[in-house]
């Protein structure tokens, strides 16, 4: 009797995966050019269909998930000393060597995530500060959220949660960013489209 050999299946990340020879040969053929200039057609059809999948004005390019972050948080950020609120496990928070705090000078305040990913509504509300001229607290100008969640055990935000802390911006003036670097399989596991899901959103990374 033949005892079947197993095989083993890494899922962990993307970062222990390797290409396949087709995925190399696309590679190694792609039609390159400048994209400084705006001139890589490449990664300017790769911009315009991330755009159309997220329902967005745009998309630009970046080498990371955590470049993209940041990038983001900077934006709606735009001052020093400026706020973000997020999740106390979230990956922004936790696993992104504070660049947001390093390099931008944003303040990261945190709101406790709970066990399905979400942070209560009122708990977000009760964390904005907006202190009208009192310059011994920081401006809060963003709130992040992370879908799926990945240390609440990779748990997808559910669309009217993230339209709920769409509106709760709108309403204090705020802006809001997902870290979407697993948004395609929320997409997936709800059975709704990527833009859907983004809608509210002012900007998102994937």
């Amino acid at each position: 009797m033949v005892t079947p050999t197993r095989r083993t299946v890494d899922l962990r990340s993307d970062t222990v995966t390797k290409p396949t020879e087709s995925m190399r040969s696309a590679m190694a053929n792609a039609e390159v050019d400048d994209d400084v200039l705006g001139n890589d057609p490449t990664a300017v059809r790769l911009e315009k269909e991330v755009a159309e999948i997220a329902g967005k004005e745009a998309a630009m390019f970046v080498p990371s998930g955590t470049m993209g972050n940041l990038i983001s948080v900077l934006v709606h950020c735009d001052e020093r000393g400026s706020e973000v609120i997020l999740g106390d496990d979230s990956h922004i928070h936790i696993y992104e060597n504070g660049g947001v705090s390093s390099l931008g000078g944003v303040h990261p305040r945190t709101v406790k995530n709970e066990e399905g990913g979400t942070m209560k509504i009122s708990s977000i509300e009760t964390a904005v500060r907006s202190p009208k001229g009192d310059l011994h607290y920081p401006v809060t100008k963003l709130i992040c959220l992370e879908n799926t969640q990945a240390n609440c055990g990779g748990r997808c935000l559910p669309v009217e949660y993230i339209d709920k802390v769409g509106e709760l911006a709108k309403k204090h003036g705020l802006k809001l960013h997902i870290d979407g670097a697993r948004i395609f399989n929320a997409s997936v596991a709800l059975g709704v489209p990527v833009k859907r899901i983004v809608q509210a959103a002012d900007s998102v990374s994937v």
